[in-house]
């Protein structure tokens, strides 16, 4: 099998880019019809797919945007992308900028057997630097 991440990105950053230039079209096009975005907020937020479309397009705009930390997991049908966001974004006219984490669920078509994102969840990261050394400590690899 060869390797998803470079296909996944390139989805991703064609996505993103639609998003920046208001381009409904695309975002509908990379959009699976069950699409959900979920944000991480108590109790979270949730926009449907013509929900995403309309705000994408006129009310939630993304001026700039930068990954990093990328993890792609392949499952045949289903991709996993998750990664740092560093976002620059307003809606209805106040900041919406800053860093997120973000999860998103691809899923090839059956019949096109394109990619359609079909959900994307964004939350905060958390700053706990000693985190990571915790979650490490208990890797049974080395």
């Amino acid at each position: 099998m060869s390797d998803l991440t470079p296909i996944i990105e390139t989805m991703e950053n064609r996505w993103m880019r639609a998003w920046m230039n208001r381009d409904g079209k695309t975002l509908k096009s990379l959009t699976a019809r069950d699409f959900i975005l979920l944000f991480s907020s108590k109790p979270p937020a949730i926009l449907d797919r013509p929900s995403w479309l309309v705000a994408a397009t006129e009310r939630y705009h993304c001026a700039s945007y930068r990954f990093a930390d990328i993890y792609v997991r392949d499952w045949g049908t289903v991709a996993v992308f998750a990664g740092l966001l560093e976002l620059e974004a307003t809606m209805d006219g106040h900041d919406w900028s800053g860093r997120f984490w973000v999860s998103d669920v691809w899923r090839r078509g059956r019949v096109r057997r394109g990619w359609k994102l079909a959900q994307r969840t964004l939350s905060r990261p958390g700053e706990d630097a000693r985190l990571r050394a915790a979650i490490k400590s208990l890797q049974l690899w080395k």
